[in-house]
């Protein structure tokens, strides 16, 4: 029997190891590393060959596995450095298509003290861990209460990788998930002042995100968000929307006196941000915003004047209160203006609210004199319907500019956009005043739009597996698509064809796509992207299942197959066949893939007759709760496509 410390003992061993003969020879390899077990469960201390036992776990038999894993989890917190290694071996494994190396990758994992490793060992852990659930809520508290002491830590990625996973499985405890939020309250806040400007970009990011469920939560801290001029543009104009999310009543007095600092930058870009910042907070603080803005116009720079005109037309549709100070602000503003946007927006608020302003004709004349020299179509089918307009309230002022608009537009503008409204337009008075005013004369404003575009608070839920990841950076439909073109890359030879087909455009509105994209959280359930099935392989595949769920949503009016397919392809469920627009019955099938491997096929089915979709699931491997998971996500996005449709 080898007696402690017995360096001779640990020499002979490592060279063994090392013996590529011995390495060769399986049966030999696993005796040898059965000998390192047995010395180091009589004490001698073996942990010299660490980095060999290591090497030890790249092989394919099961019971070399456990005995080394079992190695590694002892003297892991001996060998901190060392042990890095270590993780990036469980790493690999637990991506192993064998369940049980799986399996034993993540207990081993889990058997590892982390406090002996060091941060990026800590935070790989921690990530590793969000695969685990819970048997009790007993256990549950446990594992919480264990973690408590990372929330503490002073890295910030291992305490944003605990505050994730603390988030994870506490996900039916909201005051949990809150406590943990105001917790790491302090860490973020340093985070958002780090030096390093990447750390200090994501962080804000982050904070962000969790404005989303909590809008109050860092307002007793705003002037945290101020901007200092050092910093990079990119950081400014996070710290900027922060800063609108932030505005209550005892500091927006404050906010605004900042915001107003940044409308002069040198940096167009950024002051341009900031005045449109300001723009938002005047849909609750109507009148001090109205102020600055206005004075923001005497200043006569033309990036300035632009947004500021931008952001007054958009103000006056949504809070009508302020449209008689827009008005009084809006004459000679004309003069600072030269791109299309700003042109288009003051030219609308013309010939909407041209009555209330006295120069609104002769200021419109000036465009028309100049229409031929105007590159942007935009802005001349701007000027048609908004002097058209104006004309019906002021007719004798309006009457000789419109008719040589008309007659240009009609004779001899090359747009055929521009002609063609022309031409719509000069019918249009064809058949009478009357007509003219039942279709142009809309309403000036609609305060209830503030409403759409200022969305309730989200639950914790909703984002909690998108924290601690590149989601809150670059979005979720952006990095949905980056993940998607980094899988092509990867696997893209090996992916068969299929006979699903691309959409080809914005479908879905952008200020509705987020209500798609941020679907409620669905358990450990992970939907892999790029898993796309051959038409023939579906088919067999699900001739030869059985249906594991059914069941039927509501549905009313007219079906867009192409903006359901945009919404789908967002959370990685793939069309394989669908139905035109308009087909009676109309059918689609569709696939998808978590990353466990489970296989679910789905048919959605709309009969004529019925005002209701027919959802019929199969699932080649019988697990109750990624099901359930999965009949969440494809509900959302069937109710959410719903929602946008009506």
């Amino acid at each position: 029997m080898p007696y402690l410390g017995s360096e001779d003992v640990v020499k002979e061993v490592k060279k063994a190891l090392c013996n590529p003969h011995i390495q060769a020879d399986r049966l030999r390899y696993r005796n040898v590393i059965q000998r390192v077990i047995r010395y180091m469960t009589q004490g001698l201390d073996v942990s010299g060959v660490f980095m060999e036992m290591v090497k030890a776990s790249a092989t394919v038999d099961i019971v070399q596995k456990k005995l080394v894993y079992l190695y590694m989890c002892t003297y892991a917190p001996l060998k901190p450095d060392l042990a890095l290694l270590a993780i990036n071996t469980l790493c690999k494994d637990c991506s192993d298509p064998n369940p049980m190396v799986r399996g034993l990758a993540l207990r081993s994992m889990c058997s590892l003290r982390m406090s002996k490793l060091d941060q990026w060992g800590q935070a790989e852990v921690l990530n590793f861990l969000l695969r685990y659930q819970p048997r009790s809520e007993e256990e549950l508290f446990d594992i919480l209460n264990l973690l408590d002491s990372f929330l503490k830590s002073s890295s910030p990625g291992v305490v944003m990788g605990a505050t994730k996973l603390f988030l994870i499985l506490a996900k039916k405890f909201p005051h949990v998930q809150t406590d943990v939020l105001v917790r790491v309250k302090g860490p973020l806040l340093a985070a958002c002042s780090s030096e390093s400007r990447e750390l200090c970009f994501v962080a804000l990011c982050h904070v962000r995100q969790i404005l989303h469920s909590l809008p109050g939560h860092f307002s007793s801290h705003y002037k945290k968000f101020f901007c200092s001029y050092s910093e990079p543009h990119y950081i400014k104009l996070q710290k900027v929307e922060v800063l609108c999310e932030l505005v209550n009543d005892e500091n927006v007095q404050q906010v605004l006196e900042e915001l107003r600092g940044y409308c002069t930058d040198v940096s167009a870009d950024f002051a341009q941000a900031a005045i449109f910042a300001i723009g938002g907070i005047a849909r609750t603080y109507t009148d001090q915003c109205v102020q600055i803005l206005t004075e923001l116009l005497g200043l006569r720079q033309e990036h300035i004047t632009t947004v500021v005109v931008q952001t007054f037309r958009d103000l006056v549709w949504l809070c009508p209160q302020c449209t008689e100070a827009v008005c009084q602000a809006l004459p000679g503003c004309e003069e600072n203006i030269q791109d299309s946007e700003g042109k288009q927006a003051l030219i609308w608020l013309l010939g909407v609210h041209g009555e209330r302003i006295p120069n609104a004709p002769y200021v419109l004349e000036d465009f028309v004199e100049n229409v031929k020299s105007e590159t942007f179509p935009a802005v001349k089918m701007e000027l048609l319907t908004a002097l058209l307009r104006l004309f019906l309230s002021r007719p004798a002022e309006c009457q000789d500019v419109l008719g040589r608009l008309l007659y240009y537009c009609i004779e001899e503008e090359k747009d055929m956009a521009v002609r063609d409204r022309g031409l719509f337009y000069y019918r249009l008075l064809l058949v009478g005043i009357d007509e003219v005013k039942r279709i142009l004369c809309s309403p000036k404003s609609d305060p209830t739009l503030g409403l759409l575009e200022d969305p309730a608070e989200r639950p914790v839920n909703c984002w909690a597996s998108d924290f601690n990841t590149l989601v809150p950076v670059y979005g979720k439909a952006h990095w949905a698509t980056i993940s998607k073109c980094q899988g092509a890359e990867r696997c893209g030879p090996e992916l068969p064809k299929t006979s699903s087909f691309a959409a080809s455009g914005p479908l879905i509105p952008e200020e509705n796509k987020e209500r798609v994209q941020e679907l409620p959280d669905s358990g450990a359930l992970t939907l892999v992207p790029n898993r796309q099935l051959t038409a023939d392989y579906f088919e067999k595949t699900w001739l030869s299942l059985k249906v594991a769920h059914q069941q039927v949503l509501p549905w009313r009016g007219e079906f867009h197959p192409d903006t359901l397919q945009m919404a789908l392809q967002v959370v990685n469920i793939q069309t394989i066949a669908m139905s035109r627009a308009g087909s009676q019955p109309w059918k689609a099938y569709l696939s998808a893939q978590d990353d466990t491997g489970c296989l679910f096929l789905t048919e959605l089915l709309l009969e004529p007759e019925n005002s209701e979709m027919q959802i019929s699931v199969k699932q080649n491997e019988a697990r109750t709760e990624t099901l359930n998971s999965f009949i969440s996500v494809l509900e959302t996005v069937i109710g959410t496509i719903e929602e946008i449709k009506s």
